[in-house]
């Protein structure tokens, strides 16, 4: 009901997504940021007063050159890596493997903010058109991380086709707003917006470079998400590269164009910002006053930032599979799930974009400072990582090709230009990386600065693990010797003499093995009665009555696998569990379920096999006898003596 029916695996090549639906899959994030960017150079600039919001022009026309210079350079990592990975693949493949797992934790925690800031950034519009809402942000911004999860649980094609309407949706109302005011500026009727509440700082600083540096980097969240289209290429279809390119390509234009436009729009109408309304919201009021359009351009915005965490969704679980199969994070990770998707990595992505919004309670300006500075640590290390790539391929002799299993690298004619490219990209967002740590260091940056070393310190653990197990189940070397048997002898754990210890008995004899049963004396008053039970319904075999004045039953039956270990020092002891099956997990809830709690306790010991035999139980026809609900086979009558003692 709520993921849909399960696709075959044969059908992951038709889940493959357009260009016109992949744009709406991978550009949310990055046309999102356009609602949010342009306020949160304004907020850094009234620290210096609002006479230099003009300011935010010249950011915002640099904050473009640096966009259109990343947009060329991930252009050539997406022809380079038609597979994907983006900067966590490259620099894997040019830099090494700590450079790579630096840059899948910077990736990783950026997905993670990117649904924890657009969520928040999202509900924020609807507070601002809705004030009455404005106390439960957090649970809004909660339940649209629990709808998203499951959108995208159903699915990429699926989820791009519902995604794709808001988005391009917030494309029309963008440049339907940036065009009427245009027209209405051209007429002398564009007025200064009115009626707003502006953030006043308690000290108003003189205006320094350090302000400005800190008005640029937060505007540069206007860059988040260009690198979700190098990291999803597979999602899209043949040819990837070139389909993926091309989207690239036109999401930068957009993004420049709504960007720069709502900033000149923002210093037209002299925007402010504001705890109580957005900046989009101030502008859009000014151009249209509180009519139907002004009420869409909020929808749209609205729509278009809570679903920028599609971006995450649609990016974190395929990073964190391509990291996991080299094992770096949990295998479960690379499973598809029943949509063929990766459904442990959605669920793990929706869990923690749910806690950091309940921690920090939905507040953007909390968050942005903890957003950029991964963003722009793995955009360096991309960028970096192609500089290598080049100038390898320059070594390369014209038809010369070495290939591995991400790529193929050849001679390329115009290496030096693509080399200059990547690396004044590399250079820029180097910088920019620098300017965000050090400004926002003390508002919040600090903890991913701390959490990225701490992050490859686990990937370098969980490596350590899956390469030590590796070694130990390695067989190289090693063969089965034929015809050698080892000698088998089985333990029955009896807690009564009732139907399912019968049947585990009878397991037991099945086995053509060496047995004897084992009792637990928790109630020394019991035992006596299961002796002579005993005698009566088993009538052979040895059973074994184990003292417990503790009342404890997972030492006393270690200690006497123990001691059959030593017995038989070559051979195995089967562990024979006994487990009341039920219909409903509700049943199964009022029972005991101590096999599992077994199972644990034994699973580290060395030629102990543990064997569970369930008894399904029957339910009664409601005439006294007894039926097998599979089959509705009536049971014999000296097993509903015994059925009717179990109960007792």
């Amino acid at each position: 009901m709520l993921i849909g029916k399960p696709l075959a695996t044969k059908d992951l090549p038709h889940q493959a997504v357009s260009r016109a639906v992949g744009l709406a899959v991978f550009a949310s994030d990055a046309l999102s940021s356009t609602a949010y960017a342009t306020e949160e150079i304004l907020v850094i600039l009234a620290f210096a007063g609002s006479a230099y919001f003009g300011i935010s022009i010249s950011i915002a026309f640099a904050i473009a050159v640096l966009l259109f210079l990343l947009t060329i350079s991930y252009r050539q990592t997406i022809l380079a890596y038609p597979n994907g990975g983006g900067a966590y693949v490259v620099a894997r493949d040019n830099l090494g493997e700590i450079p790579a797992q630096i840059a899948a934790a910077a990736l990783l925690i950026d997905y993670v903010l990117t649904v924890s800031v657009s969520i928040s950034s999202g509900v924020a519009q609807v507070t601002s058109a809705v004030p009455a809402l404005r106390d439960f942000r957090v649970e809004l911004a909660l339940l649209v991380i629990i709808l998203m999860t499951i959108a995208n649980l159903r699915g990429v094609r699926e989820s791009g086709r519902l995604f794709a309407v808001p988005t391009y949706f917030f494309i029309f109302m963008s440049f339907t707003l940036l065009i009427v005011s245009l027209i209405e500026a051209s007429l002398g009727r564009l007025k200064p917006v009115t009626g707003v509440e502006v953030i006043h700082h308690d000290v108003v600083e003189p205006l320094t470079w350090f302000i400005v540096l800190r008005a640029f980097s937060s505007g540069c969240t206007a860059l988040t998400g260009i690198e979700a289209i190098s990291n999803g290429i597979t999602a899209f279809r043949e040819p990837r590269s070139r389909n993926a390119a091309a989207t690239l390509m036109v999401m930068s234009a957009i993004l420049i164009t709504i960007f720069v436009g709502f900033t000149l729009l923002a210093n037209a109408v002299q925007a402010m910002p504001s705890h109580h309304e957005t900046v989009v919201s101030q502008m859009a009021r000014a151009v249209y006053g509180q009519n139907i359009m002004y009420y869409g351009t909020l929808v749209s915005t609205v729509l278009i930032l809570l679903l920028a965490a599609n971006t995450g969704f649609a990016d974190f679980p395929r990073l964190a599979a391509l990291v996991a199969a080299d094992g770096f994070l949990p295998r479960q990770l690379t499973i598809r799930g029943a949509r063929l998707v990766f459904s442990v990595g959605i669920v793990t992505l929706g869990m923690l974009a749910g806690v950091l919004v309940v921690f920090l309670q939905a507040n953007v300006t909390l968050l942005i400072p903890l957003y950029a500075v991964g963003v722009f640590l793995s955009f360096t290390l991309s960028q970096a990582g192609m500089v290598v790539r080049f100038w390898r391929a320059g070594r390369l002799k014209p038809g010369e090709k070495i290939t591995n299993e991400v790529t193929t690298l050849e001679h390329l004619p115009h290496w030096r230009a693509s080399m200059v490219i990547s690396a004044v990209g590399a250079t820029a967002t180097f910088i920019v990386m620098t300017i965000f740590a050090v400004t926002k260091f003390t508002s919040g940056a600090w903890l991913v600065v701390l959490l990225i070393p701490t992050m490859v310190f686990v990937f370098s653990r969980i490596h350590r693990h899956y390469t030590d197990i590796a070694h130990r189940l390695s067989a190289a070397g090693l063969r089965l010797k034929r015809g050698e048997r080892h000698v088998v002898s089985a333990l029955v754990l009896v807690d009564d003499i009732h139907i399912g210890a019968l049947r585990m008995i009878d397991y037991a004899k099945s086995l053509g093995v060496k047995w004897r049963a084992i009792h637990v004396a928790i109630n020394p008053a019991k035992v006596e009665r299961i002796r002579q039970k005993w005698q009566e319904r088993v009538g052979e075999g040895e059973l074994t009555i184990l003292e417990s004045p503790y009342r404890q039953l997972i030492e006393p039956i270690r200690d006497e696998v123990l001691r059959e270990l030593e017995a038989n020092p070559e051979g195995y002891v089967n562990v024979i569990l006994g487990h009341l099956a039920m219909d409903t997990l509700w049943e199964q809830i009022l029972h005991q379920n101590n096999a599992y709690i077994f199972s644990l306790a034994l699973q580290n010991l060395d030629r102990v096999v543990v064997t569970t035999v369930p008894y399904q139980c029957h339910h009664d026809d409601g005439n006294g006898n007894g039926h097998d609900k599979k089959n509705g086979t009536p049971l014999p009558p000296e097993v509903e003596v015994q059925a009717e003692d179990t109960a007792a």
